[in-house]
């Protein structure tokens, strides 16, 4: 069973997007931009180091990238039975099961980072990484600091992140060294994220989280706030609500990941952290999809993973082989005559229009059927048919 998870804040890299600017996945950069009001594109393959750890660009740009990879690894049809993603990525997650819509991703993201850039700077505060050392003495450590110091995030056993204001995680700091830690660093973030000095940022985004109406999902997601899978969208307004002020359950959600049967973590998104926390957490296979030539090894991943559960191997081959065909625009589908069960397909060949959009296919192969139905009203990438490329 396999789980796709998105990174968050932290996992922007300069350039990022430049291997992506080729790929036909490339253009939910600009439907992104034209959302956002930004160029996104620029911040993808121009900005520094400093310009993307402004909070407004590192959540956004890593956002995108991750939708960026996500359509490229659905156009090879390989979809997850469940969805996680570290706190940025939890909105990755929302969207990329459909309980939130592309558009009011990309708008609750933006809210999101400014509010939490303003939260900031009314009230300055820090965060650190603690290795070594037990959940439970990390907390100890919080308390002995008796400063405004809490636990942020629980990423996998031994590594914890503190964060409050500069004073408090100083202590708190010192105090985990003196129990055991072996090292703690210092984190590069303009605030105290997760912890209650984001209560402002909370209040500010609880009304635009509502007005999203997040969606009841197919695919369940696992919350930071309690570790547990989700698909009821009413449920989200008031976790992601939670989530501002909160610690990131990220451990004790991969665990309750394998608990519900999942045997394989694909990261997707830049950097590969979290694939490195599911490998310290987890007794699951893990990969990081972070360019276009990763999409082969995710394949030749996929179908090993295929070949090791009973000797599946005709499962192995028909999966690796199947493909997606994604609406180009929002509209109403209207599928062209002549294309049925078995018929073949060339590159380029157009098997219906989204309003007066054409949609072709990427790939050469046996039509298999339609997704979307006659006058259905599809968005962007929303898979439109499928078809086998042997």
């Amino acid at each position: 069973m396999l789980a796709f998870t998105f990174p968050g804040q932290g996992s922007q890299r300069p350039g990022m997007g430049r291997p992506w600017q080729d790929h036909e996945s490339w253009e939910l950069v600009g439907e992104a931009s034209e959302v956002a009001g930004r160029d996104i594109g620029a911040l993808l393959c121009d900005a520094d180091a400093d310009e993307l750890k402004d909070t407004r660009n590192a959540q956004l740009t890593t956002f995108v990238s991750s939708l960026m990879v996500l359509d490229a690894v659905s156009r090879i049809g390989i979809d997850a039975s469940y969805c996680a993603g570290h706190s940025l990525g939890e909105y990755t997650a929302l969207t990329a099961t459909g309980a939130l819509g592309f558009d009011d991703g990309i708008q609750l993201v933006s809210a999101r980072a400014a509010a939490m850039h303003d939260a900031g700077l009314a009230q300055p505060g820090t965060m650190a990484a603690v290795l070594g050392l037990d959940d439970d003495q990390v907390g100890v450590a919080c308390n002995l600091a008796d400063a405004d110091v809490w636990v942020a995030n629980y990423n996998a056993p031994g590594q914890v992140v503190i964060a409050g204001s500069p004073d408090g995680v100083d202590k708190a700091s010192a105090h985990a060294k003196d129990l055991g830690a072996k090292r703690v660093m210092g984190l590069p973030v303009s605030g105290a994220f997760h912890t209650p000095f984001m209560v402002a940022a909370r209040d500010r985004l609880r009304d635009a989280i509502a007005a999203a109406e997040p969606r009841d999902s197919d695919v369940p997601v696992v919350s930071n706030v309690d570790a547990q899978p989700h698909h009821v969208g009413s449920e989200w307004a008031t976790l992601l609500s939670a989530q501002l002020s909160s610690p990131v359950r990220w451990r004790q959600s991969l665990v309750k990941l394998e608990a519900e049967g999942v045997t394989d973590f694909a990261e997707l998104g830049p950097g590969g952290v979290l694939s490195g926390m599911a490998k310290r957490t987890t007794s699951g296979r893990t990969i990081s999809i972070a360019t276009p030539d990763d999409l082969d090894k995710l394949l030749e991943w996929v179908g090993a993973s295929t070949t090791s559960h009973a000797g599946q191997l005709e499962g192995e081959h028909l999966f690796a082989v199947e493909r997606l065909v994604v609406s180009p625009a929002a509209g109403l589908f209207k599928p062209v005559d002549g294309i049925a069960d078995g018929s073949t397909v060339d590159v380029g060949t157009v098997i219906g229009h989204v309003g007066e959009t054409e949609v072709r296919s990427s790939f050469a192969g046996h039509f298999q059927s339609f997704i979307a139905v006659d006058t259905e009203r599809v968005t962007p990438r929303q898979p439109i048919a499928w078809l086998r490329t042997d």
